[in-house]
């Protein structure tokens, strides 16, 4: 899972979702929201709970998204 945030802002969460074809794509998966900072975290908590063998990588740049399109098969 790669999270992007920029300079500490609201966070977004992407993760490789398996596709009908057999790929795995690059999907946003979760968006924090200002009104509900702390729902972005216990999202975090459960994916882990979920998956111990999750990694979370956090990247606090400006238009992280575009990692997420290199990474993407074009």
């Amino acid at each position: 899972m790669v999270v992007l945030t920029d300079r500490g802002t609201l966070s977004t969460a992407y993760e490789r979702m398996p596709q009908a074809d057999g790929t795995r794509r690059w999907s946003l998966s979760r968006t924090q929201e200002a009104d509900a900072p702390l729902a972005f975290g216990e999202y975090l908590e459960r994916r882990k709970d979920q998956d111990p063998d999750l990694w979370i990588v956090e990247l606090d740049v400006r238009n992280g998204e575009r990692f997420i399109e290199e990474l993407s098969p074009g």
